[in-house]
């Protein structure tokens, strides 16, 4: 019998239906001796203890563009490649500048914004 590759099983179980998975994860039971769902569950607990340290992507939302407004239109305009209009609308009435960011490049614009003069959540 020619050895399967790894890519060769897994395009094979891709092409089962639910009852056939299920039938080969009772089947690899019976014959190791091993549950294979168990070392699925172990990976989600593994998961779970980065989730405690915080969300790994975030929104910054501007909340008040502060004194300096031209400068505050010049970076939304710069990060978010808006026009000039839609940019001055985020200045005047806050909103939503950037979605689904990494947290380290989040905090980095904050820190533009603040020097900026504009006050910036983090959701």
């Amino acid at each position: 019998m020619a050895k399967l590759s790894t890519k060769e099983i897994i395009d094979s179980i891709k092409e089962m239906t639910i009852l056939e998975v299920n039938e080969l994860v009772d089947a690899m039971k019976e014959e190791f001796g091993v549950d294979p769902s168990a070392v699925a569950v172990a990976a989600p607990v593994a998961g779970a203890a980065v989730a405690e340290e915080g969300p790994s992507s975030v929104d910054i939302v501007l909340t008040a563009a502060g004194a300096n407004k031209i400068a505050v239109i010049k970076l939304v305009r710069d990060i978010t490649g808006l026009g000039l209009k839609e940019a001055k609308d985020i200045a005047d009435n806050g909103g939503v500048v950037k979605e689904k960011v990494s947290t380290d490049e989040a905090n980095e614009l904050k820190a533009k914004f603040e020097e900026a003069g504009a006050s910036v959540e983090l959701k």
